[in-house]
């Protein structure tokens, strides 16, 4: 469903000008640069190579340049419940700001912020309420925004620190997989790169039981992404490129998020979300129009330049509300989220 409020362009002059201004903007001279590939510089990725694995992603997921690069998504969660028809609930929406470094063994330090913001599917306009249909119950929406998107990647599988469980990149039921070279399945179809990026993880939710009665779903959670990959080949080999764009199938299924307080609902069933996902490289002005006006207002850092810093692992919604939403039963004391020990 296109919907102009959501999708329409429009005009940040004003607002770029200041982030130059700052030296936040972020580059658009590698987008402009792929009009005229270079090929001198041209060759192939080694995709048996974890370094040559490793940087094809690296320019695909953000860019290897001084300045970072914004990569937006957008599209629908539904619900499924039972043997149910799955049900529109939402649409979802928002972007990453992501710049990678190659460090001298071959690895990659990824630095970034993200958001995510829920809106409406008949308006397109953020959702600061929704109305559980379930529970009769109208709700405070709550966003994720993200400055500690944080991680390394190495020459081996990707294993992502998940509270009190760990997440293999892309794994196919191997238990040795983590300690198998970094080799993302990468595939040459006509001119361009084909890749799949997956991750499926399970751990103890943060949200408990005992602390959001209401939002909590459970002890346990399982929440996955599945991305599906489009890139120019010649945009990858071209050594002198930092960055590639891309297009992206997006799919996202989870639990209830816990700002649905679903927790005593006795309705048993996931959220299925299918979005768009895509590099942006005309600047700020090319994130969906809603998001850009409500970062503008609330969260401007997040289109700034992201820092180094401690890495706390994987952060998702469920793991800053709670951090930031007070605990429903008085006297709870939650946990405080520590930096992973390198």
């Amino acid at each position: 469903m296109f919907n102009e409020s959501l999708f329409g362009s429009v005009s940040r002059r004003g607002f770029l000008s200041g982030l130059l201004a700052s030296g936040a903007a972020m580059s658009v001279g590698p987008a402009l640069a792929k009009n005229n590939i270079n090929n001198h510089s041209l060759r192939p990725l080694d995709i048996l190579k974890p370094e040559e694995n490793l940087y094809g992603f690296a320019k695909l997921w953000g860019t290897i340049g001084s300045k970072a690069v914004l990569s937006g998504y957008q599209g629908v969660q539904y619900a499924v419940i039972g043997n149910q028809r799955a049900i529109p609930l939402f649409g979802y929406c928002g972007f990453g700001n992501i710049r990678n470094v190659i460090n001298a063994d071959g690895s990659v330090r990824v630095l970034g912020k993200e958001c995510g913001y829920f809106t409406d599917l008949k308006t397109g306009k953020i959702l600061d309420y929704w109305d559980n249909p379930w529970t009769g119950e109208r709700v405070k929406v709550f966003p994720f925004l993200n400055d500690k998107f944080r991680g390394t990647l190495g020459l081996t599988r990707k294993v992502f620190k998940v509270g009190d469980s760990e997440t293999v990149n892309n794994d196919i039921g191997d238990a040795s997989a983590a300690a198998q070279p970094y080799l993302l399945p990468w595939q040459t179809i006509g001119d361009k790169y084909l890749l799949s990026w997956d991750y499926a993880h399970e751990y103890t939710n943060p949200v408990t039981p005992e602390g959001w009665p209401k939002a909590s779903t459970g002890r346990r959670v399982n929440p996955s992404e599945h991305f599906c990959l489009f890139t120019p080949k010649n945009e990858i080999d071209d050594r002198s490129l930092e960055t590639a764009t891309f297009t992206a199938g997006f799919t996202r299924q989870a639990p209830w998020w816990p700002w649905m307080l679903m927790g005593q609902s006795g309705v048993d069933g996931v959220l299925i979300g299918r979005m768009h996902s895509y590099q942006i490289t005309g600047g700020p002005e090319d994130v969906p129009k809603v998001v850009l006006e409500r970062i503008e207002r609330d969260r401007p850092d997040l289109l700034e330049e992201p820092e180094d810093g401690p890495d706390f692992g994987v952060r998702g919604t469920l793991e800053e509300y709670a951090e930031n939403v007070p605990p429903e039963t008085p006297g709870y004391q939650r946990p405080v989220a520590k930096p992973l020990q390198n």
